[in-house]
């Protein structure tokens, strides 16, 4: 009788699990911002058109631009006949009407302007054709196979493309590396032109989701409704994609029930080492021992159900012969969980460590003896 419950106890939570899963999206995944880990996906390499979330890539582009002085936050942008021409969302930009780029992405991020996203794309790159050009390149730089890019703002356009995967990719790359990002994501309403614009966030995550922390939303009645979520919790952020949804309110709904998903089973953990790592002795070193310090790898995501029983063993070089080069592999530091192995960090070396001179050596040598006497 005891089996027969067990069996039928693991069979309902398999079936919750799944139907934690089933989201109506034809096309979604979910992944961990830290590790890269994907969680959960459902034909996510399906190339489909995605709308307004293609402006990630533009958002992307401007914040790299910033960052490389390109740009500033406060730099003035004029805007020009072909972006104002722009159909779709957008805050009405008129011809010469100018703005900062602070305020173009905060248009662009809570109401997905597509007058602003042009007028970025230009500033940036002279022209949205030559911008394209670096979408594309950028894509393939972070190995977005899936997709072609036409324009800066996801209007319709033959042969625009993309698939979950990618847009999670070029998600991630945004919210990894440019966590300033938020102060526009995470806006529910606010207002442009001194009050006179009001702004309320497409994206209704912001107002209704634990942790929501953005992204961009995207619809057009090819595209269906897209989504590019992310949320945080307890220090860890996870990126829910939603394509070629039917209705607005499913997009959210898939995109909850992902995240939610995500929240629920696994965890973050960083691992440190649990006592200082003692020096390992050096041969013929200008020094006599080099320090070992933890190399990358440390952020461990896992199902919440282990996460709790982790022990750790240290393994570490008796002693090496220099050179030692910055970055040389000392030791490791394994994770387990029970009887498995859930992590191998490797410990390397915090320092470079020169081979002795023959000449270093007769002086030591030399000293040697005196002291001796």
């Amino acid at each position: 009788m005891k089996k027969l419950l067990a069996a039928l106890l693991a069979v309902l939570v398999l079936s919750t699990c799944a139907r934690a899963l089933d989201v109506a999206a034809p096309s979604a995944l979910l992944m961990e911002k830290e590790t890269g880990t994907v969680l959960f996906s459902k034909d996510e390499h399906a190339k489909l058109e995605p709308a307004s979330v293609t402006k990630v890539m533009t958002i992307l582009l401007t914040m790299e631009a910033i960052d490389a002085g390109q740009l500033s936050y406060d730099t003035v942008i004029t805007a020009s006949a072909h972006a104002c021409s722009m159909g779709g969302s957008q805050i009405w930009l008129k011809e010469n009407e100018q703005m900062t780029v602070s305020d173009m992405l905060k248009a662009v991020c809570v109401v997905s302007a597509n007058d602003c996203a042009v007028a970025l794309a230009e500033q940036i790159a002279g022209s949205e054709e030559a911008f394209v050009e670096r979408m594309n390149a950028r894509a393939k730089e972070l190995g977005m196979n899936d997709t072609t890019f036409q324009n800066a703002t996801g209007l319709p356009a033959a042969g625009h493309v993309t698939s979950a995967h990618d847009i999670a990719i070029m998600s991630r790359e945004l919210v990894e590396n440019h966590p300033d990002v938020r102060q526009y994501t995470t806006i529910w309403m606010d207002t442009l032109r001194d009050g006179q614009s009001s702004l309320v966030n497409t994206n209704k995550l912001i107002r209704f989701y634990e942790g929501a922390t953005g992204l961009k939303t995207g619809s057009t009645d090819a595209a269906g409704y897209c989504l590019s979520a992310t949320a945080e919790r307890d220090g860890m952020e996870l990126i829910a994609v939603i394509m070629k949804d039917a209705t607005s309110a499913q997009r959210f709904e898939d995109a909850k029930a992902l995240l939610s998903y995500g929240f629920s089973t696994y965890t973050l953990k960083n691992v440190a080492p649990e006592t200082p790592l003692a020096p390992v002795p050096v041969t013929l070193g200008t020094q006599a021992t080099v320090q070992p310090v933890l190399g990358e790898g440390t952020a461990l995501l896992l199902e919440k159900a282990r996460a709790g029983d982790l022990t750790q063993t240290v393994t570490l070089a008796e002693s090496v012969t220099a050179p030692v080069a910055l970055g040389d592999q000392l030791g490791t530091l394994t994770v387990t969980s029970g009887e498995e192995t859930v992590a191998e960090i490797p410990i390397l070396a915090g320092e470079e460590v020169p081979r002795v001179t023959y000449g270093q050596m007769l002086l030591r040598l030399l000293k040697m003896a005196f002291l001796s006497d």
